[in-house]
């Protein structure tokens, strides 16, 4: 393997990520400065050379004798040095015109002084819709999408700009198409981080108005993904949302639980475009151009048509280029003829991406793709070859295949611990039984696509067909994500990723060794294992729930999900996060078969989706919620569930006492409804329970507003907070929004917060933290504990035990 110029591809990726959110000036100066060193080290070099081949001017004392090998080795170095230099000095030079481009004209100046501005803009990615967002006045479907403004009026001057932003609007914005030309108005908002892909981001004040339709091609492209959709509208739920991601990288219809499964088990790959399937798509091209008797020296001309054709009916979006580029590398790097190309095809790759888009330096997606290759180049053979041996005489050329998965899981594991700080043990198990089904899905799904534009009944007819190995995908994502002991918790963040990195590489360089040893001493190797496994098995897991547990908050997502221990085998429960499996698999963890009560807070999603699952199997005597019924889709559905359970829904107001075996509760919120900020969220019920000794404050999604507020009542009984409490769950997920008054009046030792790993809301924040360790709270987080249980002892102390 060549990898002389993967080690300057790598080293300019890294200097680009620290890089972005550089001013131009420097960015200059620094791929200036590495230039200039790589010109005088190369005249350096000429004029050394040329007084070594000319003739020595005194023969009596010639010039000593060279080492062989000590020169060429020392060149080898003066060549890798020079080309680090080359590629991070491109790499520069590439972000700083990227930066002095997108950055002239007034777009950020404006941003930064939130001006309402006008804009004409071309639509750059397909709009998004993100689920209802928490804080979002009404509960108000969110959608995201990326323009490149032309030019932005503002102030009272007009001006041409080549500026990206980020829309963030309403459901007006899902009827852009790509490559549209629009107008609007909004105001400009600055972003977080000076090395965002964007320049602004945009509040529009009302839908966008449309100026020029997209191109001939972007139109047929609209209209074979429109045919492709209906062709496959009828097919199940999993086959409805997996088709179209492996195909045309829609992933809006995947079920949010088949999407939780592919998180789990290390499929998200599989869900929507990915290299793979660019690979997969390729290979089957070729293959028909071979059978078709097209001639060598044109099917790279051919491959080249089909992946350009694939790439702008799938939207040629960084995502999609990234993938187009890494599949291709992946094909070679596989190929028999070619297999000594692919190191420094994926390196020129890597180059010509991050030169093409800087900002990809700092994507994830970028890594794990770069990584998942570049462990198929590596590992997929070798590794393959050893497989073979222990395979039947028959089937040992599926060895390669079968190492595909390890190889990708190994090299992308430590960046996926630094997203969701847990290792998968399921994974490779999960890709290997998926793997045969992906190639007929992708290839009989691009051919229902195909169709579709001519004949969208015989289309849905093959669709039907393409199903069956999409619906194998999502059943091994389900089954494997039910697997005890799936994934193992991990330390997140840049240590979490090196310890794993330094485990992974001691894996590889002793594993040839532990073969020999399994070959020699099967089972002296098994037993080692054995007594391994079970020294590193944490005791929790099979201990769970605490002993004479009280409260019990579940880890159910980017959500709530509370449940107070009642008698035996009853609880009630507060909220019921967005997934149903989640609190469902939280509950029957804790062996709860009767419900009390379900209170539901407020009506945002992440708090009621979950409710089907709550009520699965289980007697449920009453739903109990805020009065406010905001949005009213949201209680809509509420109604529906409770009236197909039976279960009788009510509503709670401040100052309402409740009661239930083992359990008293005292509702202070909501009283009134507050206009300012989320009406939602500061409709909150907001409870004190005490639940056999353990005294609890639940404070919903409340925002500053109605914290406040709640404050204030507490006051005007004074004897409730003299008592103080003994576990406070924070508000709306450790949101910046809150009153540090409130906290601090509350004198409890323990705060809990229920958030998502991962979640892009920045839950929760920095100063959210600070505050509760500054008033004394021991936090503990859903995110990173999973379930949590609390119990109070006989002396007053609290119990704490997590279940990760």
């Amino acid at each position: 393997m060549d990898v002389r110029l993967l080690i300057p591809a790598l080293t300019a990726w890294a200097v680009l990520a620290g890089a972005l959110g550089l001013p131009v000036g420097w960015l200059l100066a620094w791929s200036g400065a590495l230039v200039a060193l790589v010109v005088s080290a190369w005249g350096v070099r000429r004029i050394r050379l040329e007084r070594e081949t000319s003739p020595p001017s005194d023969l009596s004392h010639p010039s000593p004798p060279r080492v062989r090998g000590t020169g060429k080795r020392a060149e080898s170095w003066r060549r890798l040095a020079a080309l680090i230099l080359v590629a991070t000095a491109l790499a520069l030079l590439s972000l700083a015109t990227h930066v002095a481009v997108r950055e002239a004209g007034p777009v950020r100046e404006l941003a930064a002084d939130r001006a309402t501005v006008s804009m004409d803009a071309v639509v750059a990615s397909e709009p998004r819709l993100v689920a209802q967002r928490a804080g979002r006045l009404g509960g108000e479907p969110l959608v995201i999408v990326r323009l490149d403004v032309q030019s932005v009026t503002g102030r009272g001057a007009e001006a041409a700009v080549a500026s990206p932003v980020l829309v963030l609007g309403d459901a007006s914005w899902l009827l852009v198409r790509w490559q549209e030309r629009v107008r609007l108005t909004g105001r400009l908002q600055p972003t977080d981080d000076p090395g965002d892909d964007v320049v602004a981001v945009v509040a529009p004040r009302a839908p966008p108005t449309s100026l020029e339709p997209p191109g001939l091609v972007q139109r047929l492209a609209d209209v074979m993904r429109a045919r492709f959709r209906l062709a496959t509208d009828e097919l199940p739920a999993d086959a409805r949302g997996l088709l179209p991601g492996l195909v045309i990288g829609d992933t809006t219809n995947t079920p949010p639980d088949l999407d939780d499964a592919m998180l789990q088990t290390g499929m998200t790959h599989l869900s929507a475009v990915s290299g793979s399937n660019v690979a997969i798509i390729l290979a089957a091209g070729l293959g028909v151009c071979r059978i078709a008797g097209v001639r060598r020296r044109w099917r790279p001309v051919a491959a080249l048509a089909i992946l350009a054709a694939f790439v702008v009916l799938v939207r040629p979006e960084p995502s999609v280029i990234r993938a187009a580029a890494m599949g291709t590398v992946g094909l070679l790097g596989m190929s028999t003829s070619r297999r000594r190309a692919g190191i420094p095809a994926l390196a020129a790759a890597i180059l010509v991406l991050l030169c093409w888009d800087p900002w990809l330096a700092r994507s994830f997606g970028f890594a794990l793709s770069s990584l998942a290759t570049l462990g198929l180049l590596l590992f997929a053979n070798p590794w393959g070859a050893v497989i073979g041996r222990w395979l039947p005489t028959r089937i040992r050329h599926w060895g390669p295949a079968l190492a595909i998965p390890a190889a990708a899981q190994l090299m992308c594991a430590p960046v996926v611990v630094l997203l969701q700080g847990s290792v998968t043990l399921i994974g490779v198990v999960a890709n290997l039984l998926a793997a045969p089904l992906v190639s007929p899905a992708t290839i009989l799904g691009v051919a229902t696509a195909l169709l579709s534009v001519v004949w969208t009944g015989g289309a849905s007819l093959l669709g039907r067909l393409a199903a069956l190995p999409t619906l194998g995908i999502a059943w091994v994502a389900r089954t494997c994500a039910q697997v005890p002991m799936g994934s193992v918790p991990w330390p997140d963040g840049a240590p979490g990723a090196l310890l794993l990195t330094a485990l992974s590489l001691m894996a590889v360089l002793t594993g040839p060794w532990i073969l020999h040893h399994v070959r020699r001493k099967p089972l002296v190797v098994i037993v080692a294992g054995l007594l391994a496994v079970a020294s590193a098995l944490p005791t929790r897991l099979v201990t769970w729930p605490l002993v004479g547990w009280q409260l019990v908050v579940c880890d159910v997502g980017q959500g709530d999900g509370m449940v107070l221990r009642g008698g035996a085998g009853s609880a009630v429960v507060v909220d019921v996060g967005p997934d149903p499996n989640a609190i469902d698999g939280c509950l029957s963890r804790l062996g709860v078969s009767v419900i009390e009560a379900i209170v539901l807070t407020h009506l945002h999603a992440d708090h009621v989706d979950g409710l089907p699952g709550a009520l699965r199997g289980r007697q449920v005597r009453q739903i109990l919620a805020t009065p406010v019924r905001e949005p009213p889709y949201q209680w809509d559905e509420v109604r529906q569930w409770a009236g197909q359970a039976q279960v009788p829904l009510a509503e709670l107001y401040a100052g309402d006492d409740l009661s239930w075996p083992g359990i008293t509760a005292h509702v202070w919120w909501p009283a009134r409804v507050i206009r300012e900020g989320s009406v939602p969220n500061n409709a909150s019920v907001v409870l004190t329970v005490s639940v056999t000794g353990l005294r609890v404050v639940l404070l919903g999604d409340v925002e500053r507003e109605a914290a406040h507020q709640i404050l204030l009542a507490m006051r005007r009984e004074g004897r409730t907070l003299d008592l103080g409490f003994d576990v406070v769950k924070v508000a709306h997920h450790g949101s910046a929004n809150r009153d540090d008054e409130l906290l601090a009046a509350l004198h409890a030792p323990v705060a809990v917060i229920s958030v998502g790993a991962g979640n892009d809301y920045g839950h929760p924040a920095p100063s959210t933290l600070k505050a509760l360790g500054a008033d004394g709270f021991q936090v503990s987080r859903t995110d990173q504990d999973g379930d949590v249980a609390f119990a109070r002892t006989d002396d007053g102390q609290v119990l704490v035990s997590a279940r990760h």
